[in-house]
């Protein structure tokens, strides 16, 4: 098996909804999740969570803080051979009025409610951080 690759993801809640995109491009594709992405040369799991998130939604984040990490690895069954660490992170944005616009391998995004979060396709990862950020907010 080979070693698995460096990616991020940004947990971003405003107001009790949490910031999900519409994946358009493998893995994952047509699932919600967390914007984020596979890590480039140089750069912190922190880095690559903050310049995911702004080239997915427009929206510029601070101060990471690591929430959870996940080895996702490949599943034959479903012919996914991707092999990740995943670094997750809660994120902090400016409520100064920017709008999130999807971008990048966004098909779209939207603020869920954790109610509707529960009723979307999306990895067990991202369901998993939304209902432990609840519980904590609870």
């Amino acid at each position: 098996m080979t070693l698995p690759r460096p990616a991020s993801s940004a947990i971003v809640v405003r107001d009790g909804r949490f910031l999900l995109v519409k994946r358009s491009a493998p893995p994952s594709a047509d699932l919600y999740a967390f914007p984020g992405g596979k890590g480039e040369a140089g750069e912190t799991p922190a880095e690559t969570a903050l310049r995911e998130l702004q080239e997915e939604t427009g929206l510029i984040g601070h101060n990471p803080e690591l929430f959870a990490t996940y080895e996702l690895k490949p599943d034959t069954a479903e012919n996914v051979n991707h092999h990740f660490l995943l670094s997750v992170f809660l994120v902090s944005v400016a409520d100064d009025g920017t709008q999130a616009m999807a971008a990048s391998d966004a098909g779209a995004l939207g603020w869920f409610t954790l109610e509707e979060v529960r009723q979307l396709p999306m990895p067990a990862s991202v369901l998993e951080c939304c209902e432990v950020l609840a519980r904590r907010k609870s």
